[in-house]
């Protein structure tokens, strides 16, 4: 009998019921491929340079690729022998469940440096300065989507050179040996924010500037807020608010004489004694005629909107010049506090009390218990620094800078123990160092209990540095770290503004974080029926009834919206300056949404006609013929359509129904058959496939949790991640344990630091591994502590 003309009915038998072909891996594996796959990816013609004419089990990754091509309906390729609906799913569900019987893999063991972001972050949990200490070490590569990506991380002498001038600079300033000096910095509001409510303020403050600035002694300092704007004749006197740390200090009455108004500047000027350390500095407006609520131009979208002629006061600077009148001594510092768990009693050895500081210290810093070999060389340099330095406190400044250059510091290896786990947690949800609790879980052995871990995993995500998964892994999935370089030509949107681009960053964070925060379904990042708007971000959606420049959860009514795919911020960076470009777009939801990226395009392939830019039916007939390419149309028939669907919004995400006198059309079809018509039709096709999203989330995920790309190992890992959430819920918290309750996450392998060995209890049945080598040789070292001690 001819191979295609095995029935159907004795095809899916031979799946479902796993011939000897399949389970022993002797011959080649079953009729499913030979009935609709070898036709073309046969040992001759291997289409796609893909043969499955003698394909085994054990070759998962082809395996993987074929389950995929198979659900997502791509294979068998339109007007070739394909299965019915039901007999895909069956297909489909027992390729599925062959692949999850394939024994859990942890993966390769891997040594992080901490990204910039985590370094900072570390600094500021181990010492309590809360400012941009990785500011000067070079960017961090990205890899996989994520700049964690252990691979990705290099080290170069650069960066060594910067972390051994942030380590004395951080040092010197947590512990206050340094000496102030009185100088001037002057602080400037971020662009666009001019108008903004700020959330420490009240809410009918406009024009504010708020900062965090460390000072450096217990002093006065004195400030200088200048103004500006053009009031118009007649207008009421302001009252500017002078704050610190939330606490009022200061209202002046902010009228600007004919010659000030003229200038259309003015300068208020007080001094304020303060305590060192962090403090949290605001000047803002109060007054209605501050305000800065509607859009300094006519919206061309909406007509009929009045506009404020009134260009409105607002702060244009701070300056903070200081210290004066210091009071000697560090001061009573949050950073001081962290670090010195004591100090000398008299008659006490110095050194005592040093080996006590340095311990905590070192335990937090390194996230494992410390030994006295860790700590013996710490307490030789803060003997160093005392006798150079003459106080206890420069010994232990000297001893810090150290410990912020050790590699047990800036390194994080994969391994099996509590202490690895706790810090793979840590680094994952916080992108920082374990705290206390978490700590005390890990040395108690306690927090491999699933009890134990659910509730630090709850406590985790409720504390406010969980928001680190805002800035760090939803900034990079949905690209949200490309919307302030993003440059829509003014001549074609001259609606956009600064205002605006906040707006968009603003409303995708705070979207995320409700997620996060409310333990929502993620299936809300497809279709949601509330967003989080300020007035200038609602009038340029159409929702009315918005006042006001603080954000707030407005419900949606209309279908224009919900969900990470109508707005703002993805449909900027998925655009070119001057059009949409729905090439771009299908290939965000292919790769963000869907988790089936399309391959980089062949060479050689002519690019769109530069006429396509003047409007959408004009963009849309070049990718028809673009799609005419053989070369092209694999790839473009399932990018192309998902991009029309998105075609009403334009380039900054306004909603619109014709381009000029033309409609837009926003539909197209996928090459399964299914039609996508507008956001409503993109959603309706996520949402019938809402298996495949949740796998591309879990992975996306699970990606930068392990700091490393996914194998076709780890697919079986992804697909158990989908189920358990979806056996929930969908709740995120189920998404985030089911990440962290994998063999990958959960059994990393055992580790060195420094190729040293590390006492860890070996899982049962686990292989032990050898330890790996950082990326950094031993004999750094003693370098080290030369260039400290400088």
């Amino acid at each position: 009998m001819s191979r295609k003309r095995i029935s159907k009915s004795v095809l899916l038998m031979s799946v479902v019921f796993a011939p000897v072909a399949f389970v022993s891996g002797q011959t080649p594996l079953d009729s499913t491929f030979e009935n609709y796959c070898v036709t073309c990816h046969d040992n001759q013609q291997r289409t796609g340079g893909l043969s499955l004419e003698a394909i085994k089990p054990t070759q998962t990754e082809i395996l993987e690729k074929v389950w995929r091509k198979l659900r997502s309906g791509e294979m068998p390729p339109a007007g070739m022998p394909a299965p019915d609906a039901a007999e895909r799913r069956g297909i489909v569900q027992a390729l599925e469940a062959r692949l999850d019987k394939a024994a859990p893999n942890p993966g390769a063991a891997g040594v992080h440096r901490l990204n910039r972001a985590e370094y900072r972050n570390a600094v500021r949990d181990l010492t309590g300065l809360d400012r941009d200490h990785g500011a000067n070490i070079p960017s961090d590569d990205s890899s996989y989507g994520f700049d964690n990506v252990a691979a990705a991380l290099t080290v170069s002498p650069l960066h060594m050179e910067k972390y051994i001038s942030s380590a004395r600079r951080i040092a010197r300033v947590a512990v206050g040996t340094g000496r102030p000096r009185v100088s001037v910095e002057k602080i400037s509001p971020s662009p666009g924010t001019a108008g903004d409510s700020i959330d420490a303020l009240p809410p009918a403050e406009r024009g504010a500037i708020q900062f965090r600035r460390y000072f450096p002694a217990d002093a006065s300092y004195t400030f200088v807020v200048r103004l500006k704007g053009n009031p118009a004749p007649g207008m009421p006197p302001a009252n500017l608010d002078f704050r610190v740390d939330g606490r009022r200090v200061k209202l002046f009455e902010a009228s600007l004489d004919s010659n000030e108004a003229n200038q259309g500047t003015r300068n208020f000027e007080h001094s304020v004694k303060l305590t060192a350390g962090d403090h949290a500095i605001a000047a803002g407006l109060l007054t209605e005629l501050a305000k800065a609520e509607i859009m300094p131009r006519p919206n061309p979208f909406a007509p009929q909107t009045t506009v404020n002629s009134v260009n409105p006061l607002s702060v244009d600077y701070v300056t903070v010049a200081g210290p004066y009148d210091a009071v000697a001594g560090p001061g009573n510092t949050e950073s001081r506090r962290r670090i010195f768990s004591g100090l000398p009693l008299p008659g006490q050895p110095e050194t005592v009390c040093a080996q006590q500081i340095l311990s905590k210290l070192t335990r937090q810093a390194y996230r494992r218990p410390v030994t006295a070999a860790d700590v013996a060389p710490l307490l030789k340099l803060f003997a160093q620094g005392r006798a150079s330095g003459q106080t206890f406190d420069s010994g232990i400044e000297l001893a810090l800078s150290a410990i912020l250059v050790s590699p047990s510091f800036l390194f994080r290896s994969e391994g099996a123990s509590d202490f690895d786990l706790a810090s793979r947690l840590s680094f994952f949800l916080w992108s920082s160092i374990p705290d206390e609790p978490l700590l005390q879980a890990a040395a108690s052995g306690t927090l491999r209990n699933p009890v134990t871990l659910r509730a630090q995993v709850k406590r985790m995500l409720a504390d406010p540095k969980s928001h680190a998964l805002v800035e760090n892994f939803a900034g990079q999935w949905l690209h949200l770290r490309n919307v302030p370089s993003w440059k829509p030509d003014p001549e074609k949107y001259p609606q956009f503004d600064e205002p605006l681009r906040n707006a968009f960053e603003r409303e995708a964070e705070l979207f995320f974080l409700n997620i996060v925060l409310e333990d929502a379904s993620v299936l809300d990042f497809v279709d949601a029926g509330y967003t989080f708007v300020n007035e200038r971000l609602a009038l340029h959606y159409g929702i009315p009834g918005v006042k006001g420049s603080y954000f707030r959860k407005v419900q949606l009514t209309e279908a224009q919206r919900g969900g990470v795919l109508s707005q703002g911020a993805v449909l900027l960076v998925t655009s070119y300056p001057t059009r949409t470009s729905p090439v771009l777009r299908g290939k965000w939801v292919l790769e963000n949404i869907l988790g089936s990226p399309p391959p980089p395009p062949p060479p050689n392939v002519p690019p769109l006609d530069a006429s396509a830019s003047t409007s959408a039916k004009s963009l849309r007939q070049q990718l028809e013929k673009h799609r005419a390419n053989p070369a092209c149309a694999s790839c473009h028939s399932r990018l192309d359509p998902l991009g029309f669907s998105l075609e009403q919004f334009d380039g900054i995400g306004h909603f619109r129904e014709k381009e000029g006198d033309a409609e837009v059309e926003a539909s197209g079809s996928l090459p399964d058959g299914t039609t996508v018509n507008g956001l409503a039709g993109l959603k309706k096709v996520v949402l019938d496939r809402k298996d495949e999203f949740v796998e591309c989330l879990a992975a996306k995920i699970l990606t930068y949790a392990l700091g490393r790309g996914l194998e076709s190992y780890d697919q079986p890992t992804v697909r158990a991640i989908r189920r358990s959430t979806a056996n929930d819920g969908y709740r995120f918290s189920s998404l985030v344990l089911g990440v962290i309750q994998s063999v990958p996450f959960m059994m990393g392998q055992p580790t060195g630091i420094m190729g040293q060995s590390v006492d860890v209890k070996q899982p049962a049945g686990q292989p032990v591994r050898q330890a790996a080598k950082l990326p950094i040789q031993q004999e750094v070292r003693p370098a080290l502590r030369k260039e400290i001690a400088k």
